[in-house]
């Protein structure tokens, strides 16, 4: 398996450690296509992007792109804010960015007294983990996961079930129902094998890898999802960011006919 773009790294301005030049000249050295940069999205509390940054932040993607012959594009890690779906990405904030991850963080300024109480709090009290999530708090994040999928064209959900236990089954098929992708985190695997199996076996989701790198040498590494996939003879053929191959994302195509 050879990794052709990674989507998922982050830079100072969010959680980062290094700078997008420095990221795009490690992705170059690795051999890779494209590196996306997306760092956190605007609601984080203590490490999200700032509007007023973003200019400066596709200056700066563009001028590594100059520099290092890659692709580097723009993009962003938003946060899911409530039960109904709702980000912070702005449909003015669009035209600002190449691309659109999006999943659940902590230290986030969640929407509404109700995305406070029932999607942040009640996540927290239950743990990075999810160990004490029980039946109703699992529906409430297999909804709020849903709404997300159906209401924002984000082309895809990032380290699906960390800090919001969910039913996998149940996301992936509206995944694939509307074309967003199933990102395989190689920071920490927040899927067992089982609920990844199950996925492949019942859905038609596609997936992409992502480094989660917060710093320029993870870029790129993919060593646990290789991993976790060798464990479970997964068909690499529904990866779509390796061996030359690049994702279809939903988000392009839907600034393009908005």
């Amino acid at each position: 398996m050879i990794l052709t773009a990674d989507y998922h790294t982050h830079t100072p301005y969010s959680h980062g450690k290094n700078t997008i030049l420095e990221n795009a000249e490690q992705a170059r050295a690795l051999g890779l296509q494209t590196i996306g940069i997306a760092d956190h999205g605007f609601a984080h509390v203590t490490y999200g992007i700032r509007h007023r940054q973003v200019e400066a932040y596709r200056k700066e993607c563009q001028d590594a792109a100059t520099k290092t012959g890659i692709d580097v594009l723009v993009g962003i890690e938003a946060n899911i804010l409530s039960l109904n779906g709702k980000t912070d990405m702005r449909e003015k904030d669009f035209d600002s960015f190449d691309f659109y991850l999006c999943g659940k963080h902590i230290f986030v300024r969640y929407h509404g007294a109700s995305g406070f109480f029932q999607y942040g709090v009640r996540n927290f009290l239950a743990g990075k983990d999810g160990k004490k999530a029980k039946g109703r708090l699992i529906e409430a994040n297999t909804k709020a996961y849903i709404n997300t999928v159906k209401n924002n064209p984000i082309d895809a959900i990032t380290h699906l079930n960390y800090c919001c236990v969910s039913n996998v089954l149940e996301v992936a098929k509206c995944a694939a129902d509307y074309g967003t992708y199933i990102e395989l985190n190689s920071k920490k695997c927040h899927l067992t094998d089982e609920e990844l199996s199950d996925i492949v076996a019942k859905t038609s989701a596609r997936f992409i890898i992502g480094s989660d790198a917060h710093a320029k040498e993870r870029v790129g590494d993919t060593r646990l999802v290789e991993e976790q996939l060798a464990r479970i003879a997964f068909p690499m053929d529904r990866i779509d960011n390796i061996d030359g191959r690049l994702p279809k994302f939903r988000f392009a195509e839907y600034k393009t006919h908005r």
